[in-house]
């Protein structure tokens, strides 16, 4: 991936990624690894990894050693799929106090996101007439929202029923979507996974999908070339924002 010339005005900050966190370490490993990936996708930038919760380093901890070190102000770009709290709240309460600029979170409908998961999906399942996108789950009305028009949009792309599920937070359950699918005539319902790393939501829902009759399920996201390309545009799309900060 070649460095944008548009986005020269941003190269100089550096960019910390924040993930949910999890104890499992392989999402950990995840973050780390898209970490690279998006620095190799943009040579010469300090790109730096934190949790917000069951995982070090902090944000505070990261934006912390950036000031002291002399930084520029940072790009946080957060490493999460929906608008939901701890976009909203956490993440803002989180990095209270530091110049930085926070990217908008990278579950809008857009083609890297599309392209991913559909890739994702095909590298598990290729024949099948209905599809789950399997999410975490959330509460908040304007964070299903944003994974149903997800789905829609992969219902056009994909050119059959695509509809969502959840782990937790809110229905239906992975195991209901399949059973719905299945009530319409679907015979080889697929599962899409709307996340970005393992762990044990990501888990729960597609065991819960297979044991209703899911014929195969996508990995998460990870460290995709089509994810460095969302993050990428994440961090371009706020230069404006960043260049105010110098001012």
């Amino acid at each position: 991936m070649r460095p944008d010339p548009a986005a020269a005005g941003t190269a100089a900050a550096p960019v910390v990624l924040v993930a949910h966190g999890s104890r499992d370490p392989r999402a950990q490993a995840a973050t780390r690894a898209l970490a690279r990936g998006v620095a190799a996708g943009r040579p010469g930038l300090d790109v730096r990894v934190a949790f917000l919760e069951l995982a070090d380093p902090r944000p505070a901890d990261v934006l912390g050693a950036l000031r002291a070190a002399g930084e520029p102000a940072p790009v946080v770009v957060p490493l999460l799929l929906t608008r939901a709290y701890h976009g909203r709240v956490d993440l803002p309460a989180q990095v209270a106090g530091f110049d930085c600029v926070i990217a908008d979170t990278l579950g809008e409908v857009s083609e890297p996101l599309l392209a991913g998961l559909t890739r994702r999906l095909h590298e598990a399942v290729t024949r099948y007439d209905a599809v789950v996108l399997a999410a975490a789950g959330t509460s908040v009305a304007s964070g299903r929202a944003m994974v149903d028009e997800v789905a829609g949009a992969l219902t056009s792309r994909l050119g059959v029923p695509c509809v969502a599920a959840y782990a937790s937070a809110a229905a239906p359950t992975g195991g209901e979507a399949v059973a719905a699918l299945r009530a319409r005539g679907a015979r080889r319902v697929a599962v899409a996974s709307y996340f970005l790393a393992p762990g044990r939501l990501h888990e729960a829902v597609l065991a819960d999908a297979r044991t209703a009759g899911a014929i195969g399920a996508a990995a998460p996201l990870g460290a995709s070339r089509e994810l460095v390309r969302l993050v990428l545009q994440r961090v371009d799309a706020i230069a404006p924002r960043r260049a105010l900060l110098a001012v």
